[in-house]
C-alpha cells in the first residue's frame, strides 16, 4: 500500500532510523480518522489517516499537541511527523499504550491540568486556526475575552447554524444572548490560559505507570473555565479531579452559569455536526441563560 510506503520513508527521515513497517493494526475508537498502530518489530508508532484535504488538520493537531508538551505539565503523545501523498493525509504520533479512563490517579490529572492552566499568553487565541472535532476554530487574537468568546466561538457556530438551517427560534435566541453576554463577565477578566480546548473523558487516559496522558486537542489560549465547563458536559470527570483542581487552582465565583456559556459552543458544534437531535438542548440551554439574566 503506497500510504504505508509514504509514512515509513517520511518517519525513517525525521528519525535519521530506518524503518519499514512490518504490520499496522487497526485501532477503534475514533469517528473523524482512521487510527493504526504501526511496527518495524521494535519501533511502534500511532498514526492518523484521512483524506488529503485534512494534511491542515492534522498540522494544526500537531502543533497543538507540542504547545501543551512544552508547558511542562500534562503528558501527550508527541508528534513525528505528518504528510500527506495523492490518496491521503496523516500524523504520525509516539505511540503510547494506554489503558482508558479507568485505571489511573485522577487527582494527578486535576493537579496538572491547573499547572497547564498557569501557562498564560498575552492575548486570547492562538498563532493559528484548528478544529473542533471537524469543525473550523478561529483563533484570530484578541485582548478581549468576551468579544472573542462572543465573535469566534458563539456567534462562529449561530452563523453556520443558520447556514445549516436552523433559523427562526434558535436565531432569535442566540442573537439575544449575544448582545448581553457581558453580563455573565461581571468578575475580573480571566488570563488568557493554555486551554486543551475539547477536553471530555474520550480525549484522556493513562499511561502503563498510570500517569494522565491527554490527547485530540483543540489548543487555543482562553478562560480556563472553558476546558473545566467541557469535563463536565459529558458525564464529568472523577471527583478527585476536581477536588484536586479546585485545591490548587480554585474556581471563581459565577462558574456554575458561565460553565453554560462555554458549554453552549460544544452544544452548537454537535449541533452542526450531528443534526436536529442537539437543537432542543441548544434552544433549552440559550434560555437558561437568558433567564438568569432577565
Amino acid at each position: 500500500m503506497q500510504v504505508w510506503h509514504d509514512i515509513s520513508a517520511q518517519i525513517s527521515a525525521v528519525t535519521n532510523t530506518l524503518f519499514k513497517i512490518k504490520e499496522s493494526r487497526s485501532i477503534a475508537g475514533g469517528c473523524i480518522n482512521q487510527a493504526y498502530c504501526i511496527t518495524d518489530g521494535a519501533q511502534r508508532y500511532f498514526v492518523k489517516l484521512n483524506t488529503t484535504d485534512n494534511l491542515i488538520m492534522f498540522e494544526a493537531e500537531a502543533t497543538g499537541l507540542q504547545e501543551i508538551h512544552q508547558s511542562q505539565t500534562l503528558r501527550v503523545p508527541l508528534p513525528v511527523c505528518y504528510g500527506q501523498n495523492d490518496h491521503a493525509a496523516w500524523l504520525v504520533l509516539e505511540y503510547l499504550p494506554l489503558n482508558g479512563g479507568g485505571r489511573g490517579h485522577a487527582a494527578d490529572l486535576g493537579k496538572q491540568l491547573a499547572a497547564m492552566h498557569r501557562t498564560t499568553a498575552k492575548q486570547f487565541g492562538w498563532v493559528r486556526d484548528n478544529t473542533i472535532g471537524q469543525t473550523l476554530q478561529i483563533n484570530t487574537p484578541s485582548s478581549d475575552w468576551v468579544n472573542f468568546w462572543r465573535t469566534q466561538r458563539l456567534g462562529f457556530q449561530l452563523d453556520l447554524a443558520k447556514t445549516n438551517g436552523y433559523n427562526g427560534k434558535l436565531q432569535k435566541l442566540g442573537e439575544q444572548l449575544l448582545i448581553d453576554l457581558d453580563k455573565f463577565f461581571s468578575d475580573a477578566p480571566p488570563l488568557p490560559a493554555l486551554l486543551h480546548g475539547d477536553l471530555w473523558s474520550g480525549n484522556f487516559a493513562y499511561d502503563d505507570s498510570e500517569n494522565p496522558v491527554v490527547f485530540d486537542p483543540a489548543v487555543y489560549y482562553g478562560d480556563r473555565e472553558a476546558d473545566i465547563a467541557m469535563t463536565e458536559l459529558f458525564g464529568g470527570f472523577p471527583t478527585d479531579f476536581y477536588s484536586a483542581y479546585r485545591y490548587d487552582y480554585p474556581l471563581d465565583s459565577g462558574y456554575n452559569i458561565r460553565k453554560l456559556v462555554y458549554n453552549l459552543y460544544h452544544i452548537l458544534n454537535h449541533l452542526n455536526l450531528f443534526g436536529s437531535s442537539y437543537r432542543h438542548q441548544t434552544e433549552q440551554t440559550i434560555n437558561t441563560l437568558l433567564a438568569e439574566i432577565r
